[in-house]
């Protein structure tokens, strides 16, 4: 128990970045810090207050619309049990998710319980996936389940995550929950081979609205290259609407790609390529990752990312 409470703590406290791990698609999260717990904040459109301590409260996040989305089950709302964290911290209720996780809104609940076994027996590992690798091992077939269902029937909001390309980036800087921010200064530099996240809007990122979402700004020319990798890449690849649909909505059980982060995909993709992801489902991707190098990954996550979920 007691590794257990050290490897969620861990995700929020720093981690060690692997060599073949970019640090901007795999952001080390600064030491916690104290966080204020007098002043009552609130976010447009939302009766709700809540302190700065409460929203990043790892056992019982905000819930800034509930309204807006069915009940939800415990396990999403404080994990429980402790030391399981809340579904709703990394995913919000919304499903939408943040930089540091998945926008899991909307993907089939057989796969969602798929990802948790996974998580649980080690085929899924590295980079971001440390509070799920302890969580995962904590969770009933029940909870699983009434997380995966939950999850499944919420839908992914257009506009939520957008992909603006460009040459030039803000300089920022790793914060709370590993986002990004944009530094003080307003200086630019060169966004190079990256995928830089920052919020639409800061404020209420830190608050973590539901309502408030990102920007990817990618290499300029990303997308285009992107669709071509997409349709085969003239045999770098092979075209993802085998398995995931002619609009790339998903199919089936294979989930929906269209529309979700862009540094989400990318680290899926290379997680995929060194070994971070194993098992049945993933050994059909091997085709598609292998020879594509961090550029095309980027470009291919940058078109996928651009489109309407």
């Amino acid at each position: 128990m007691k590794n257990l409470i050290l490897a969620l703590m861990f995700v929020y406290s720093g981690a060690v970045l692997a060599a073949d791990n970019p640090e901007w698609a795999y952001p080390v999260t600064p030491p916690l810090e104290s966080k204020d717990n007098v002043i009552m904040k609130s976010v447009p459109g939302s009766m709700k207050q809540y302190t700065q301590a409460q929203i990043d409260d790892i056992f019982n996040p905000p819930d800034w619309y509930p309204n807006e989305h069915p009940p939800m089950p415990q396990i999403v709302t404080t994990g429980g049990t402790r030391p399981r964290t809340a579904c709703a911290l990394c995913h919000l209720p919304s499903g939408d998710g943040h930089p540091e996780s998945a926008n899991i809104a909307g993907l089939p609940a057989s796969y969602i319980v798929r990802q948790f076994l996974a998580f649980k027996n080690g085929d899924r590992k590295g980079g971001r996936a440390i509070a799920m690798l302890a969580n995962s091992k904590l969770l009933s077939d029940e909870e699983m389940k009434s997380a995966a269902d939950y999850f499944a029937s919420l839908k992914p909001r257009p506009g939520y995550t957008k992909v603006v390309e460009t040459d030039m980036v803000a300089k920022s800087y790793v914060g709370a929950g590993g986002m990004r921010f944009a530094t003080p200064d307003g200086e630019k530099e060169p966004i190079g081979n990256r995928i830089i996240v920052l919020p639409q809007n800061p404020h209420l990122a830190e608050l973590r609205d539901p309502h408030s979402g990102f920007i990817d700004y990618v290499p300029t020319g990303s997308i285009v290259k992107g669709a071509a990798l997409m349709a085969g890449g003239e045999g770098k690849t092979i075209t993802c609407t085998i398995c995931h649909g002619p609009n790339l909505k998903g199919l089936g059980e294979v989930p929906s790609i269209a529309g979700r982060p862009a540094t989400y995909i990318f680290r899926q993709l290379n997680d995929m390529k060194i070994g971070n992801r194993k098992g049945p489902w993933v050994e059909l991707m091997k085709q598609v990752v292998e020879k594509l190098d961090d550029n095309d990954m980027i470009a291919l996550s940058a078109y996928l990312g651009s489109l309407d979920p």
